[in-house]
């Protein structure tokens, strides 16, 4: 059932526009006595998120009793990103999340199903999981909050990943990464419809249904100034505000290019992106717009690690970023590495398959960290005084007499060539 939805039409929707359809939709619930939120984590703070959690703690108060970021196995929040992004919020409503204790397992997606969706790329089982608060805590309302973009592994972001994969534990989320880096994520991306978010959508409807729900979903997109906006809010206890949703972020997110690019610059804000796990959206978000022997640049100042999480990070420098023939043997040979499914979707999701050329420039990391995992490395000083992202505007630049194509943040969109979008549509 939606109970709200607005699009903008000729602006932004500011935030009074917000509250009046989060309030419009939380009068239509009716009284609620203990209410949990689940916003992401500070990775999505352009969301505005943080602003609906806001208002929804200004309607219930102390009947908003939890906040727990849907953090996935991301880091941890700090105080400072807290109160940053959720500002008026007490920080003692907040909980963490740990995805790999403190978790309950709802059911099971069989695996049969998942070899169906899959056309046979995966045939096991998948642990439908959730952090015990979601069960145990007993609250009448659980509002799950975040922005619907395109992604690399559930195709659209957010809805029912926001819960399985966001407050999930290891096997789901390894699982679930997993299946959509084999089944390829270059026929995900983009599609609200594929054998990720299938599997996502059994589990709501078999498992979750005691779970009292309810979505609420931006778009937000750029503005012809550059500037973020929100396009879109729907919210809804189905998939139905989900589909407007998406339906609504692929106009508004989704860039077609006329032909491959040659070279593509992309700028990860220090503030959000300090590992490779986060700043390969570079990678995912670009990679079917970037011509055969072309070049990615990314230049990440705020980039130190490889991933946020110890035991991953160990990994990825073990194993590096390789083709996917090269990962998928790494997983049969290596006990440490099938453990870690997630880890290996992200290996695949990082490699360019030999197609393209792919320069970091990181803010802490060296030469020989950068090129052990397979990437090539450029010193990020010299690179900045050659693309400033000062002096780039989004979209078509040039520099010494040669063309490319800049992003300032690449979490917001995908970029593709239509001829090889298409050639991935047929592929299905």
């Amino acid at each position: 059932m939606i109970y709200a939805s607005r699009i903008a039409k000729n602006a932004a929707l500011c935030d009074g526009d917000l509250e009046a359809a989060l309030f419009s939709a939380l009068d239509k619930l009716g009284h609620r006595r203990k209410v949990l939120a689940l916003p992401p984590d500070f990775t999505r703070k352009h969301s505005h998120a943080g602003e609906l959690t806001g208002m929804a703690f200004k309607y219930y108060g102390d009947r908003l009793t939890d906040i727990m970021p849907a953090l996935g196995t991301h880091t941890p929040m700090t105080p400072e990103q807290i109160g940053v992004m959720f500002r008026g919020v007490p920080a003692s409503l907040f909980r963490h999340h740990d995805w790999r204790s403190g978790i309950v397992t709802l059911g099971e997606v069989p695996g049969d199903f998942v070899k169906h969706v899959s056309e046979g790329a995966v045939s096991d089982p998948w642990p439908a999981q959730v952090d015990k608060l979601l069960t145990e805590g007993g609250h009448d309302l659980i509002l799950s909050i975040g922005q619907v973009v395109p992604h690399e592994v559930a195709g659209m972001a957010n809805y029912n990943k926001n819960i399985f994969v966001g407050t999930g534990g290891a096997d789901g989320i390894n699982r679930s990464h997993y299946l959509g880096a084999v089944y390829g994520m270059e026929r995900v991306m983009g599609r609200a419809d594929n054998p990720v978010r299938r599997v996502l959508n059994y589990a709501s409807d078999n498992f979750a249904r005691a779970l009292p729900i309810v979505y609420v979903l931006t778009v937000v997109g750029r503005s012809r100034s550059g500037n973020l906006e929100v396009r879109g809010i729907f919210i809804g206890d189905d998939i139905e505000c989900f589909n407007m949703a998406s339906e609504l972020s692929l106009k508004v997110n989704f860039e077609m290019v006329d032909m491959p690019m040659k070279r593509v610059v992309v700028y990860l804000d220090p503030s959000e992106f300090k590992s490779t796990w986060l700043g390969n959206k570079s990678i995912y978000r670009t990679r079917m717009a970037i011509a055969d022997g072309g070049e990615l640049i990314v230049l990440a100042p705020g980039v130190k690690e490889f991933g946020e999480d110890a035991t991953i990070d160990a990994l990825i420098r073990k194993f590096g970023y390789r083709d996917t023939p090269s990962v998928l043997k790494a997983v049969r040979d290596s006990k440490d590495l099938r453990a870690n499914l997630g880890a290996a979707a992200h290996l695949i999701h990082g490699s360019s398959e030999g197609r393209f050329s792919i320069t970091y420039c990181p803010g802490a990391l060296t030469k020989a960290e950068i090129e052990g995992v397979g990437f090539r490395y450029a010193e990020l000083h010299g690179m900045v005084r050659r693309f400033d992202p000062a002096h780039l505007k989004d979209g078509w630049n040039e520099e010494g007499g040669e063309r490319f194509f800049y992003i300032s943040n690449p979490a917001i969109g995908l970029w593709a060539f239509g001829g090889r979008f298409n050639r991935q549509e047929q592929a299905k």
